[in-house]
């Protein structure tokens, strides 16, 4: 992305996929006999309408809501696959910024496998996967760096009573999201989520730290080591379930990224930062 625009890098080259983790299956009431209970579905949907796509903090719609779903198959060894899909604007965007007013990307579609299981004990399944960020683009100048990311991750997830989450480590096979030479980027990150048992209520809590290797920050004689593009990213928020499949989330989302020469590192085509704190709300179904 990078090589998009003559300037800092505008518009989120950190793409997408808010939390992309498996969407489990809505498990309906348990019948009086249990003989008559069937199999939950091993596939699952989702669909939600956000006021602010952010992904790792950063907005991939220049501040604008999105529209956005996905499936999942799960298998009972642990094996999983899916798709999962939403609107978009970053790319076009920075690259208008460079002088390329006819690149066309709408749309991000993400596609990923893996193998879940408890392998600890009840309530600790351990996530191995990989993850494709496709984006459709026409019109992107031979110059620059393909937005497509393939990531490797591994994730844990943890029970302990009300308090659920889990730790991931993503790693970056590819290049990410348009930086040239940022192979090897890789994205921590620490997700909880505490059921208070009132009103369906559920406190959310999330950090990560975004590594964008290959920018280094410095000059020749006084390198700092440091990603001119790496920032740390926090969410704090409430969701409310409302069953059915239906949830609605409300949450503040902040990060460090910061100037680059008198501009954003990570800036829309009005100059505003697209990992400005902010609130965002959202709506979503599960199938």
């Amino acid at each position: 992305m990078k090589t998009l625009h003559k300037t800092a890098i505008s518009a989120a080259a950190v793409a997408l996929l808010a939390g992309l983790a498996s969407t489990s299956a809505f498990a309906a009431d348990t019948p009086e006999n249990p003989e008559d209970a069937a199999a939950p579905s091993p596939i699952a949907a989702n669909v939600t309408v956000v006021s602010d796509y952010r992904y790792r903090g950063i907005s991939q719609t220049n501040f604008k809501p999105a529209i956005q779903g996905g499936f999942d198959y799960a298998h009972e060894s642990g094996f999983y696959i899916g798709n999962w899909n939403s609107n978009i604007s970053w790319i076009s965007d920075a690259a208008s910024q460079g002088g390329a007013n006819n690149v066309s990307a709408p749309i991000e579609m993400d596609f990923y496998a893996g193998f879940k299981k408890e392998l600890i004990g009840e309530g600790f399944a351990s996530d191995l996967g990989v993850l494709q960020y496709f984006y459709p683009t026409t019109g992107l100048p031979s110059s620059a760096t393909n937005p497509n990311t393939t990531e490797i991750y591994a994730a844990q997830n943890f029970t302990f009573g009300p308090l659920t989450g889990f730790v991931k480590f993503s790693y970056a096979a590819s290049t990410l999201f348009g930086f040239t030479n940022s192979s090897g980027s890789y994205y921590p990150d620490l997700t909880m989520n505490y059921d208070t048992g009132i009103w369906g209520l559920s406190l959310n809590a999330h950090v990560g730290y975004q590594y964008v290797a290959g920018n280094v920050q410095g000059s020749k004689t006084n390198q700092t080591n440091s990603s001119l593009y790496s920032y740390t990213d926090y969410k704090l928020g409430v969701t409310k379930d409302f069953g059915g499949g239906l949830s609605l989330a409300a949450a503040y989302i902040s990060t460090n990224a910061g100037m680059n020469k008198g501009s954003y590192n990570y800036s829309s085509p009005s100059g505003k930062n697209l990992g400005g704190s902010t609130g965002i709300v959202s709506l979503t179904k599960t199938f």
